[in-house]
């Protein structure tokens, strides 16, 4: 009987599991096949904590903990957009915490307090995707605004992200109100929702559409298309002339949090040098200044197609944002 016990203990540590001693509910909105890298080394540097991941889309996990705040269940969150987590700050439901590395971070991703209730890890940037094979047959051309996505001729050839399930839906409606004024920006969507096929509830999935010829172009991750690009898909990735949507992927702990410490660990791990180094992976802008290298398939210097994002203004109108964009769009959502 000890035999067998002790050969399986072997087995878990080889393949391996985590043998813990303790645990941390850690709430998130990373793509999901970046999950298991940041497990594997947050693990590396505390082996006795397992995390339990609760993932889903940004808005859906937004909704959750607003949901749950009376009774928090969430320990930590760990890349949820800075938007999301101002919003959660408004509500009093973030506890303040300085990680052991906070000095390295650039100023900009971190919130103004002294000990801050949230830091930022890496930005991500909106783009198109758009499939040339697609485009060739149904004789388009390749849009360079995001003003030429309303041309009459890409009718039903459209595919974006609801916003109120996707951050990157949310961060291109935040951008166009931003950057055209509120009433253009809304006047912009009402002309683009008439070329639109559907919105999806991933920020990542129009991309996957474009990229399998299920639609001509997407609104989407940028990321996700430069990745698709780099596996041999035939799309071309767009980023308009006007100024790129962009938000920050933030972390905080949650006040009332049933495993403090672990949280703790975690917002530790994720301000390391190693943790920006493995964000970079999947995105082109991350928090410690000068650890980045350039993603292929994207700009050379993203940072200069980022539009001047107020992420105080976001916050605050976010609500009524997507109240609106429902009442006027909602109807081309899938199920």
């Amino acid at each position: 009987m000890l035999k067998k016990a002790a050969i399986g203990i072997v087995a878990a540590l080889a393949s391996g599991a985590v043998m813990a001693n303790s645990e941390v509910t850690v709430y998130t909105a990373f793509e999901s096949d970046m999950l298991r890298n940041y497990e594997r080394a947050f693990n590396a540097q505390y082996p006795d904590t397992k995390i339990n991941w609760v993932r889903d889309s940004t808005g859906v996990v937004t909704a959750k903990l607003l949901a749950e705040k009376n009774n928090p269940q969430a320990d930590v969150v760990w890349g949820l957009a800075a938007t999301s987590l101002m919003v959660l700050d408004n509500e009093k439901m973030l506890e303040p915490y300085a990680p052991a590395n906070l000095s390295a971070l650039s100023p900009a991703f971190r919130d103004s307090n002294e000990t801050p209730h949230w830091i930022g890890m890496n930005a991500w940037i909106a783009g198109i995707c758009f499939n040339t094979v697609e485009a060739e047959k149904h004789g388009l051309e390749m849009p360079k605004t995001w003003e030429d996505l309303t041309k009459p001729e890409y009718k039903g050839h459209v595919v974006m992200p609801n916003p109120n399930s996707s951050g990157t839906g949310f961060l291109d409606v935040a951008a166009w109100l931003q950057t055209f004024g509120e009433e253009k920006g809304w006047a912009y969507m009402d002309k683009l929702h008439n070329n639109i096929d559907r919105y999806t509830h991933s920020g990542s999935a129009p991309c996957q559409l474009a990229a399998t010829g299920e639609t001509t172009m997407g609104v989407s991750f940028a990321f996700r298309g430069a990745n698709l690009k780099s596996q041999g898909a035939p799309i071309e990735l767009i980023f308009p002339e006007e100024g790129l949507g962009w938000d920050m992927e933030a972390a905080a702990k949650i006040k009332g949090a049933k495993n403090p410490e672990e949280a703790k660990q975690i917002l530790d791990f994720a301000a390391t040098l190693e943790a920006n180094q493995l964000y970079n992976k999947g995105y082109a802008v991350v928090a410690i200044p000068g650890v980045a290298k350039p993603v292929k398939h994207f700009p050379e210097n993203p940072e200069t197609l980022m539009i001047e994002n107020d992420f105080a203004w976001t916050a605050a109108n976010r609500e009524s944002i997507l109240s609106e964009w429902a009442e006027r769009y909602d109807g081309k959502t899938e199920k």
